[in-house]
Formats: C-alpha cells, structure tokens, sequence
C-alpha cells in the first residue's frame, strides 16, 4: 500500500508541476505580446499562435485553458487522495464534527480554490469542496430518542448485506458512507459491503478505489460493463450478497449510532417486513447533519403524477400504534435506503429489471409488498443522514416504452396479490382520489412558462403560493380541482380570502387545510381557461415579475389571466 501511495505522488506531484508551468508560461507569453503590442514592435498575431501550437494553445482562448487545466489538476489531485489511507483518529474539533456544518466564504477563496469550490457543485451537485475537509470518520450525534437509547433487543442472528450502488461518486462522499456503516455497525451483524459500480468513468473510482478497499476486508466491488441504472445494478449487487438480510443503501450517506439493530429486528420477527430507517438530511452545502424528532418523523404518500412525497403521520396510525418506539406503517418509502429479508426479496420478485436508472421503482415496490402479502415500516429508533440534491448530476434519455410486462403480470398472479382498490381502502385511505376530481396536474401560465406552485404540507399552512419555471415533475405544481370546486394536493387547499383591497397585491393566495364548504376556497376553471373565485368576483393571474400568484379583475384579453391545466380522464385508475 505504501509502494501505491508513493507512486501516486510522484506522478501527481510532477503533474502538479507540469500544469503550474504551463500557466505561468502562458501567462509570461500574454504579458509579453501586451508589451510589444505597446510599444508598437511587430509581432504578429500569426507568430504569437506559431509560437504556442506546440502546446495546442490558442491565445485567445488561454484562459479557459487555465481553467481546463486546473480542473485537471483539481481531479489529479482527487486522485491522490483517493490513494492515501484516512487515519481513524478523529479531531472532535475538525470541520464537520459532531454533523457541525462547514461553512465556506467563497469571498476568501484563492482564483484556484473558487474554481476548484464550483467544479465540485457542477460534478456532483453537492459541495464536495466541504466535504473533503471533513474526515471520513467524522463524529455524529446520537440522535436517536432517549428511549431508544436504553432499548435492548434481543439476541439478533441475522446478518446484514449493505448494498451500495454509485456512478461518479465524490471520493471523500463515498468513503465516509462507507466507513459510518463499518464504524457504527456490530461486526456480527455486519456481513459485508458490495459497492456496485454503475460504469463510472472518473479516475479515482477506478484503480484508486481498487486500492484503497483492499484494506476494508468485508468491502468488495462489482464493476458494470456499460450503464445500467439502479435497478439492474441493485440486482447485481443482490445476486451476490451471502447475508440473511439485504439492505439497499445510496452512497451518499453517514449512517449514525445504533442504525443497524432496529432494521434487523423487525425482520427478526416477520421476513415479511421491510424496513426503513428515518431518513434525515445532510446538508448539500454545509454537511450540516438535521435530525428529525422521533415525534414529527413523516410517512411516504404519492400523488397522482406518481411522484413520491412525504406526509405527517396518520391520525389512525397514531392510534394504531401502541408505544412511540413502534415501528410505523406507511404507505411508501423513498426507496433510497431499505432493509428486506434476502429470500423474500426474491420471493416478492425482486426488482422489475426492466426499469432504468431510478425513479417509479420504490412506488412499485411499495405496492407490491403490501399488495401481495408484506408490511413496509419506518423504524423510529434507526437514523441515517442522507445528502438531498436539488438537482441530478447524471443524464440519461427519457425516450422509451414500458416493455413486456407480461412477466409482472403473472407474478401478480402467483402471489395472489390485492388490488390496488384495496390498498387504497386498507393502507393509504387519506389519499385523496383522482374519482373525485375534474382536472388535475400542472398549472400553467398562457402568458409565462411559469406554474403554479405550492407546499401543501400542514407545516407550510398559511403560506402564500407562488409562480415558478414549470418542471413536468409534479411535486408541489401537482394540483386537483375537485367535483365541490377545490383546487387542492392531499389536505392543502388554495384559499382566498381577499376582497377589491387586496385585487394586485403579491402572495394573498394561501394555502389553509381544506375544509369543503366553498367559501374562499371555492374555485371554477372556466371554458376561457380563466382560474375564477366567485367570492371575489375576481381572476388569478401571474403578477409582473413572474414571482407571484395574484388575483385581478377578469380581463379576457390578458393571456395572463389564462392558464392550461391538464385534464385527464382517470375514473378506473382506482380498480386496476
């Protein structure tokens, strides 16, 4: 190892010095056809380009190639760190520790250490710049109840396979989930890690990695031999796992103390559950780690654009639940991280190898376990941070067809699986459904392409809802006008309760609980594609700057005062 690491700094080191002499030669040559072009001497723009083709440089583009080069020797250098062993010895002082955040002042930044700072954002869409200041054993609070704390289950003779798959990965990212698992994990019920990698093509996933896992004896690596997505990569790793139970972890996370335990338990008593941890945030920022109480942690739902979202727990699973320690139904899970008993994966048919990357496949999944037969929980007492991007940095074609589903079909039928009436009835029955409502789906403005846009959540109640660049993602820009008028998303309704004063003025449309008596949140999508609140008498709009939700005086001839909301006719989508 110590051969390894040497011979990653040599070549690193005279890299670092090729690069830096490439720069300042350049900029020696700049300075010196800015002299003479001063003093009026002839050198032509001809000579200067003849005298730096040899470095294929063209003057005019010299700084990017600054740049270019410094991204180099930005991946040169994460190669050589990618070469050298973290010592365990953690500063409680160091940045990051105790999940601290770590903030950067990218006003002190040198010209090479801003650029380094936002290529990390533009790779991985998280700050890997902070990251990397931070160890890969950093410290974390134990962030469990404090019942949790003292709870002793019994005798678990289960043993655990962490499934782990990435594509370009940060290094220093991809490490500390690794070691957070390694370091808060009982060694009995740790069997092994497989990193499944998903056809990387960065320099320090490859040979590095190799390296540097061979060291960590339970971390072994599957390589793909072109682009697989998630699903076909989360069976690779599966098909190989020796443990009882398969946990499915994404790379980008730091497990905390005594995360493993409450996974396993449950499937101890039923191989039928699978299994959650609450999952909490990092900071994509700052690393800052944000624990969520035990007494306000949140259920999966999904609305009917088929995209996850998360929703306070259910009054009649609060009532189900005996002791705030029980683990808590829900009707869906996020599907990034998730503990399921080896042989009922496959029993329950595993993953539909069909899909591609991710996304749709944990809605699927969630069904299936209850629809034929399991129970999906969340467990209180199990906690992992996970680093939530506000953007994918991966690409991929969204042009395709569903496939022969024929096989699921009959899958379906071997395991005399429910319909999704009665998983409508039985598990999700707050779900507010598709039978009951005229038009749903996005909002969109005829004069912007601006939607309407709002966080339904009770914890955002009484806020006001806004315009934004429509997405095609549904998420918050997912609406429903219901048979009574109400333009709604699960128990948030669009209210407003103005009058002629507030006719113009910014963010006087809310979002209050729907109580179905009309009212100021009563609504009619017109023939004119007008949004009309008959109590007002007045319109909604889009305010001038394409921030804001307005209301104004009908206008017919205002495009703005026009919206186009997708109408769908779904009045069997209950009984498949």
């Amino acid at each position: 190892m110590h051969l390894v690491i040497r011979r990653y700094t040599y070549r690193a080191t005279l890299y670092i010095i090729l690069v830096w002499f490439l720069i300042i030669f350049i900029l020696f040559q700049l300075h010196n056809s800015t002299t003479n072009s001063s003093d009026k001497q002839t050198f032509s723009e001809d000579e200067n380009t003849d005298e730096l083709a040899e470095l294929n440089i063209n003057p005019h583009d010299s700084i990017n190639f600054i740049k270019r080069s410094i991204k180099k020797l930005d991946n040169k250098q994460e190669q050589l760190m990618a070469s050298n062993i973290d010592d365990k010895k953690v500063d409680l002082n160091g940045p990051g520790e105790m999940g601290k955040p770590v903030e950067i002042d990218k006003t002190k930044l040198s010209p090479y250490e801003l650029i380094k700072y936002e290529n990390g954002f533009e790779k991985h869409a998280f700050n890997v710049y902070a990251s990397d200041l931070i160890s890969y054993h950093r410290s974390l609070p134990d962030v469990r109840d404090p019942d949790c704390q003292k709870l002793q289950h019994e005798p678990i003779s289960l043993t655990a396979s962490i499934i782990m798959c990435f594509h370009n990965e940060a290094w220093s990212v991809l490490l500390r989930s690794i070691h957070s698992i390694i370091n808060r994990s009982p060694s009995h019920l740790l069997k092994e890690i497989i990193l499944v990698d998903d056809f990387s093509d960065m320099e320090h996933l490859k040979e590095p990695l190799d390296e540097y896992i061979k060291h960590l004896k339970i971390v072994s690596i599957v390589r793909q031999k072109q682009r697989e997505g998630l699903i076909r990569s989360r069976l690779a790793g599966a098909a190989i796992a020796k443990g009882d139970v398969i946990i499915f972890l994404d790379s980008h996370i730091e497990a905390t103390e005594g995360w493993l335990e409450p996974l396993l338990d449950p499937i101890l008593q039923n191989r039928t559950f699978v299994v959650t941890p609450v999952i909490e945030t990092i900071d994509d920022t700052t690393f800052k780690y944000m624990p969520i109480p035990v007494t306000v942690i949140s259920t999966g739902g999904f609305d009917w654009n088929l995209q996850f979202d998360w929703h306070p727990m259910s009054d009649r699973e609060r009532e189900r639940r005996k002791h705030h320690l029980e683990p808590i139904r829900t009707p869906t899970m996020a599907g990034g991280l998730f503990a399921i008993s080896k042989s009922y994966f496959y029993e329950l048919g595993s993953y539909d190898a069909g899909m591609d990357i991710w996304g749709g496949e944990n809605l699927e999944l969630s069904f299936r376990i209850w629809m034929c037969g399991g129970t999906l929980v969340i467990s209180p007492c199990s906690h992992v941070g996970h680093i939530f991007r506000k953007r994918s940095p991966y690409k991929w074609s969204d042009e395709g067809n569903y496939g022969d589903i024929t096989s699921r079909k009959l899958l379906r039928e071997k395991l005399q699986c429910k319909s999704f009436k009665w998983y409508v009835t039985e598990i999700y029955p707050e779900l507010s459904l598709p039978e009951d409502t005229k038009t749903l789906g996005e909002i969109r403005n005829f004069y912007a392409d601006f939607c309407v846009d709002a966080n339904t959540h009770p914890n955002n109640f009484n806020k006001s809802v806004i315009s934004y660049p429509c997405h095609n993602e549904g998420g918050n820009q997912f609406f429903m006008l219901t048979k009574i008028g109400e333009i709604r998303r699960d128990h948030g309704c669009l209210e407003y309760s103005g009058g002629i004063a507030d006719i113009n003025k910014d963010d006087k449309v809310l979002v209050l609980s729907c109580h179905g008596e009309k009212g100021n949140q009563y609504w009619i999508y017109n023939e004119h594609n007008q949004i009309y609140h008959p109590a007002s008498n007045s319109c909604m709009t889009i305010s001038d700057d394409d921030q804001h939700i307005q209301m104004q005086v009908c206008d017919l001839d205002d495009a703005a005062h026009r919206w186009s909301w997708t109408q769908r006719l779904l009045n069997e989508t209950h009984n498949t």
